[in-house]
Formats: C-alpha cells, sequence, structure tokens
C-alpha cells in the first residue's frame, strides 16, 4: 500500500519596512516565528530579506502541513493581533499569498528581485550534488535484496524520486534561507 505524502502548502509574507521602524520589526518578526511556531501542523518558516528604493523588505515563507491547518494559522487570533502590531511599522500592509511548497525555492518579491540565474543555478548544484552521491548509496542494500528493484530502470526511478523529494520538501527551502543574503546581493551580479 502506498502511503500519500501529505500536502504541505505555504504562506508567503511581504512586509516592506518603514526605515525607523526597521528594529522594532525584526523584533516583531522574531516573536511571530515562535508563535507560528507553536501551531499544529506547521513545518518551518524562511525569511529572505531584501533593499530597494530605501526600504528593507522582508519575505517570509510559512510552510504548513495541508490547507486547514495553514488557514487555522491565517484565522487565528495570535496571528490577527500581531498583525495589527505590525501594521504601524509597514509601508504597504500585510500582503499575503498562499502557493503549494514545490512552487516556492527562490524568493521574488517582485519581477526585478529575481536573483541571477547563475547564483540560482549555484545554490542547486550545492543542493543536488551532495544528495546525487549520498541517495544511491543509503538505497544500495535495498536493491542488492531486491533484485527486480536494483535494475537500471526501476533503481534510477526510485533514487530520482528520492532526491526530488527531499530538494522540494526539505531541502531548498532551507539552503535558500541560509543564502538569502548572497542571493539577493547585487555586488557583481551578472545573469
Amino acid at each position: 500500500m502506498v502511503q500519500q505524502l501529505p500536502e504541505i502548502v505555504t504562506l508567503v509574507v511581504r512586509h516592506r519596512v518603514r526605515p525607523a521602524q526597521l528594529t522594532a520589526y525584526e523584533a516583531w518578526l522574531r516573536r511571530t516565528i515562535g508563535v507560528a511556531d507553536q501551531f499544529e501542523g506547521h513545518l518551518g518558516v524562511n525569511v529572505a530579506r531584501s533593499r530597494d528604493a530605501g526600504l528593507t523588505s522582508f519575505t517570509i515563507v510559512l510552510r504548513f502541513r495541508g490547507p486547514q491547518r495553514l488557514q487555522a494559522w491565517l484565522e487565528s487570533h495570535e496571528r490577527k493581533q500581531l498583525i495589527n502590531e505590525a501594521l504601524p511599522l509597514l509601508v504597504e500592509g500585510d500582503q499575503t499569498e498562499v502557493t503549494a511548497v514545490k512552487d516556492f525555492w527562490f524568493i521574488p518579491a517582485d519581477s526585478n528581485a529575481q536573483p541571477p540565474l547563475w547564483k540560482q543555478a549555484c545554490v542547486t548544484f550545492l543542493v543536488i550534488l551532495p544528495l546525487s552521491l549520498l541517495v544511491p548509496l543509503v538505497w544500495r542494500p535495498l536493491f542488492a535484496g531486491i533484485p527486480w528493484l536494483g535494475g537500471y530502470v526501476a533503481s534510477n526511478l526510485v533514487i530520482t524520486a528520492t532526491i526530488v523529494v527531499l530538494v522540494v520538501y526539505l531541502f531548498m527551502p532551507m539552503v535558500t534561507g541560509w543564502f538569502a543574503d548572497w542571493l539577493t546581493d547585487d555586488d557583481g551580479a551578472a545573469s
């Protein structure tokens, strides 16, 4: 019997912060991440920061296990209270978008903020290379024990599916958060 993976949804929140309110906003953001982490089905948060026209913009990506749990967060008293506290700190209010997790690796706040392709390729390479070396080693004992699964096509299907699931659901959201400053840095960026 094949077990179906849970549907993972993301809430993408974009905030442009008033310059004088940056410190207050960052404290608010840390507190908000802690509150969201307490909600059932919460799978993690990535934050990317960028600068545009003298304003600091934040893109916050919250992942939840299923749309019902995301909806519970969106409609919660805690979130409504937190957003009311944040509104005076923001230039354009609270902008949200719900999307599927697979659609969200590199975090463009707008069409001009997309990281250069060479940077996207570097980060993707850093994620996929170790997986392409390690995943076949992990599966090798199973392939040895089940010869038909160890055939060329079957083994490559299993290995590829494993790598894709790990990249989409686990590593790319995490790694793009780690490299967010470099991805959005304009110094020497050539597309």
